[in-house]
């Protein structure tokens, strides 16, 4: 019920303000309300990447986006067919690049315009796993939108973030449940969530999307104390 009395104070005022002014911050001050209300308590460590940044993140839950929008103000790359057209709404007000993960042919096109997206005054986030992970260990990383660097200016910087839920991590993972049940479990349990959003170190943007890709996953496993190998093996690069 908070969510909703929110979402009717924010929506009004946002849509005011992105007529008069074009752009408008009321998404990402929404994002972190509420994930305060839900009990997300979240901190940043290290440095905030700014403008021009390609964050590539794991991605545990759909508190990922709530974490990482309200905090350092990031838009997504999503699959271009969310589901309801309320969510999709939503999507587009925080500046949402959609891509058709089934258009292979089309990777490049994908690629370019998520490095026209990066030319905007906020950073980016890909979520190179493709889906949840059940929060024990990194899924395999998928290259082809990390091509985007190779088209993106060069002030464009790579930058791995580990999100970090702690001891929570299995808690509140995503994974072979249903969106609505696992959306109910999150809201329905006590007390408050912990979560470190450690942004690491740009990468270097010599490598090629695989590097790119090879080099953030491991930054994020390593950080994260996940187990390389046979838990996570690298993907065929895709």
């Amino acid at each position: 019920m908070c969510l909703v009395l929110l979402f009717a104070l924010v929506a009004p005022v946002h849509i005011v303000t992105q007529a008069l002014f074009a752009s408008s911050r009321w998404p990402r001050r929404f994002l972190r309300m509420s994930g305060w209300i839900v009990g997300v308590r979240a901190k940043v460590a290290g440095r905030r990447p700014g403008r021009h940044t390609l964050i590539v993140a794991n991605h545990t839950s759909w508190l990922d986006i709530v974490v990482l929008g309200g905090s350092l103000g990031s838009a997504f790359v999503a699959k271009d067919q969310l589901g309801h057209p309320f969510v999709h709404w939503l999507a587009d007000q925080n500046g949402t690049v959609y891509v058709k993960r089934t258009h292979v042919k089309g990777a490049k096109d994908q690629a370019v315009a998520l490095a026209r997206a990066l030319e905007r005054d906020r950073p980016v986030t890909v979520f190179a796993e493709g889906t949840t992970n059940p929060g024990t260990h990194l899924l395999p990383f998928r290259s082809t939108l990390l091509e985007a660097a190779n088209y993106a200016a060069r002030d464009v910087k790579v930058r791995p973030v580990a999100i970090d839920y702690g001891g929570l991590r299995e808690a509140v993972a995503w994974f072979q449940e249903p969106g609505l049940n696992n959306f109910k479990r999150i809201l329905s349990r006590p007390g408050t969530l912990p979560v470190t959003m450690h942004v690491l170190d740009p990468l270097n943007r010599a490598l090629d999307r695989k590097g790119l890709a090879h080099e953030a996953r491991e930054a994020i496993a390593e950080t994260l104390r996940f187990k390389s190998g046979e838990h996570s093996p690298i993907g065929n690069g895709r």
